[in-house]
């Protein structure tokens, strides 16, 4: 029975973050959806209207890159609602661009988000599950996080770091009762792609050695477009993790994520590295 059990979302603003506020609540859960700026709340109230679970959300503002804001925050829900079963690490963004062209301080920004911010938030919530004895930690990362990208450098850096951390998590807190595992999607559709892009100032300069393959690759991007799925399959996924008292470490999702993980553990690294360069049209 999830009946009565609170998940905490980040990120639910929009994409996967949202589509799985909805979806825990429709499986049960009482969600706590937050989000970095609340006006951006319409989507999910929409969504939750039509889904016949609005009264079953609390959407509160929260930015996982405040970090001295989170022990406060996770203390507030807990004294609404007396426990956190589920915590859903979704919060996120990508700076997009060439090594060469990307700064330092694009490159910090990138880690403070999605590792820095990530971390901090699980941090606030162990104390948490450790008194329950329970919990589950479900961490948002990419197939990046297993394989570079080209012109998501910082990304796949900053998705490797919670990898790798999320990973000592698990084992040390195994034995407490709390559950962490990792949710790897490949292109599915999410704001990700627009909205939550941001483009190495440097890429922009039109004296950047790289601009004709940063063009030709956006070409690539908007033409993968059409190919990408619903990202309702993540969300249900996240609920079956949560559901699941036992779940596995890692969880690939995405026809195209599954087949870039088999290319590189079959193919030979330099045909392989020709073939994603030819893919993405930066050869």
């Amino acid at each position: 029975m999830t009946q009565g059990k609170i998940a905490v979302v980040t990120g639910s603003s929009s994409g996967i973050g949202l589509l799985t506020a909805v979806e825990l609540a429709l499986n049960g859960y009482r969600v706590v959806a937050t989000m970095r700026n609340p006006e951006t709340r319409d989507r999910l109230e929409e969504a939750a209207q039509k889904a016949g679970v609005l009264d079953r959300l609390d959407m509160r503002r929260l930015d996982i890159t405040e970090m001295d804001s989170l022990p406060g925050a996770v203390e507030a829900i807990v004294r609404d609602y007396g426990r956190i079963d589920v915590l859903v690490n979704n919060a996120g963004f990508s700076v997009a661009g060439f090594a060469e062209d990307m700064t330092l301080d694009e490159l910090r920004r990138q880690l403070e988000t999605n590792f820095f911010g990530n971390v901090a938030m699980t941090k606030a919530v162990l104390p948490v599950m450790r008194a329950q004895k329970s919990g589950h930690i479900l961490t948002v990362t990419s197939v990046a996080g297993r394989l570079g990208q080209p012109m998501l450098s910082a990304y796949s850096a900053s998705k490797y770091a919670l990898e790798g951390w999320s990973e000592s998590l698990r084992i040390e807190t195994h034995s407490l009762g709390i559950r962490v595992a990792l949710v790897e999607p490949g292109a599915f559709d999410t704001d990700i792609w627009e909205r939550n892009v941001v483009i190495a100032q440097g890429s922009l300069d039109p004296s950047s050695p790289n601009r004709e393959r940063s063009q030709r690759f956006a070409e690539f991007v908007k033409g993968s477009a059409k190919h990408r799925r619903d990202a309702r399959e993540v969300a249900k996924l996240i609920v079956l993790i949560a559901k699941d008292p036992n779940p596995k470490l890692r969880y690939l999702i995405g026809g195209d994520a599954k087949l870039q993980i088999w290319l590189k553990r079959l193919v030979p690294w330099r045909r392989y590295e020709r073939m994603v360069a030819k893919a993405v049209k930066i050869d």
